[in-house]
């Protein structure tokens, strides 16, 4: 049986607080022997420096480390100068993605994750895996389930080892998606993204924007649970943990967290999943 896969996902803090912060955060995690971290890279390169430096200094105390990356508003030679950067450090993991370039910086032409996957190849040969990004719920901005399974295609095609996806609570969205993907000739594993419950009015304002649904009855009984934060807490431990033992039970290859910086309730789901480490 092959060695399940498992990840955790941070965001770059913005105030020294926030990185002493992340480091304690970072420190709980590590105890539970992840495969690797990854660092999320704000639009239009809008974090890339707070993103290297938070990469690298995780790679420094030797964990593996995988920094999210997107062209955005830089050129070539940036990336390329980024990509030495990662080289250098020992660092053999990326999330490339699309990225969107930040609102008010005018209209620039968007390269997408598979342009992406093409640079870094051309540029670095096999040295990294390279993630890219799925949508089992199918991206707002693609015309077509077909279309939007075509252009994950293309991006694993161009030298993407395997995809994580967008958050989802539904278990059959995922796997109805791998049945597509399968039909269209994709082969490389899909790592399911989950996400914790931790506030539902962020979460449901997001989740409008990127396109994840929350099921009815979910968002039903979290509206009714209103400001009690600990009844929040509690029902979102007990169905993302119910979630990830559907998808870990139907076969995923195992699962990707976005942590959103928390020790908790990541570290309470994965210690009910009773996970193998």
């Amino acid at each position: 049986m092959t060695q399940k896969r498992f990840s955790f996902e941070f965001f770059p803090p913005k105030t020294p607080q926030g990185r002493d912060n992340l480091e304690v955060t970072r420190n709980s995690l590590n105890a539970l022997k992840p495969d690797f971290f990854s660092v999320t890279y704000g639009a239009g390169g809008s974090t890339r420096d707070n993103t290297k430096d938070i990469v690298l200094g995780i790679r420094r105390d030797g964990i593996s480390v995988a920094p999210h990356l997107s062209f955005g508003a830089d050129d070539e030679a940036t990336i390329l100068e980024l990509l030495q950067s990662y080289q250098q450090a020992g660092i053999d993991r990326l999330v490339a993605l699309r990225g969107d370039v930040p609102s008010g910086m005018g209209a620039q032409r968007l390269i997408y994750a598979k342009e992406l996957v093409e640079f870094v190849r051309r540029h670095t040969g096999d040295h990294f895996r390279i993630e890219v990004a799925a949508y089992p719920e199918i991206h707002p901005d693609a015309k077509s389930f077909e279309a939007d399974i075509d252009f994950l295609k293309q991006k694993l095609d161009a030298g993407g080892s395997s995809a994580i996806t967008q958050y989802f609570y539904n278990a059959d969205a995922y796997f109805y998606f791998l049945d597509r993907c399968q039909r269209a000739g994709i082969d490389k594993p899909i790592y399911p993204g989950i996400m914790p419950i931790i506030n539902y009015t962020n979460l449901a304002r997001f989740s409008r924007n990127c396109g994840a649904e929350i099921p009815r009855w979910i968002g039903k009984r979290l509206e009714s649970l209103g400001d009690d934060a600990g009844a929040v807490n509690e029902f979102g431990i007990e169905i993302v943990t119910r979630l990830c033992e559907q998808l870990l039970a139907g076969g995923a290859p195992g699962l990707h967290f976005y942590t959103m910086n928390q020790v908790e309730p990541v570290r309470t789901i994965w210690n009910n999943l009773d996970l193998p480490r």
